[in-house]
């Protein structure tokens, strides 16, 4: 179903609901592995993806439509995400690296991962960037999302996202280059 006719049956409050678990079904998937590459834990990108729909749902009567309902959704969980991972550290006192070493046991422990020892490599390569940079390289690595549509989700400009792109994949290769 395509999001004009999702959002025009949330409009009416007899079909709320149904419009909702429509949209539910359509961009669940997407935005759990979304939030999931960011946060990395399974229970909470679990958590994460509720509490976005749940935002979603609280605000969807507001959504202005000047910008695609995908890239508004997405940038609801990207905030959920940065959001999370700032509470993290804040929470436990942890600095960058510590919450790197955490998430990166995380990603060895995931059984999606067993036995791929290529992919392995880059989860952590990744896991290394700060977090908008790890944002930027998974949006565009793993969604292959256009730079105009990353400008919507993120707020910020095309050329910041191509540099932080450029840094991104430097560090990556040099962090695999290390590691072989």
């Amino acid at each position: 179903m395509e999001d004009q006719e999702i959002l025009a049956k949330f409009a009416d409050p007899a079909a709320r609901n149904v419009a909702f678990n429509q949209l539910v079904r359509k961009y669940q998937s997407k935005v759990y592995w979304h939030v999931r590459k960011m946060v990395v834990d399974h229970d909470d990108a679990d958590d994460l993806t509720q509490d976005v729909f749940i935002k979603v749902w609280n605000h969807l009567g507001n959504f202005r439509q000047d910008a695609s309902l995908y890239t508004w959704i997405y940038r609801i969980a990207t905030n959920e995400c940065l959001t999370f991972l700032s509470s993290k550290r804040r929470k436990f006192f942890l600095p960058i690296n510590d919450i790197t070493a955490e998430l990166s046991a995380k990603v060895e422990a995931d059984t999606e991962l067993a036995g791929d020892e290529v992919e392995m490599k880059l989860q952590k390569a990744i896991l290394r960037l700060p977090d908008k940079q790890r944002l930027v390289f998974n949006l565009k690595y793993y969604e292959d999302m256009k730079y105009e549509d990353m400008a919507e989700v993120t707020g910020t400009s095309v050329g910041a996202l191509k540099a932080s792109y450029h840094h991104a994949v430097k560090k990556i290769e040099q962090y695999v280059n290390e590691q072989s």
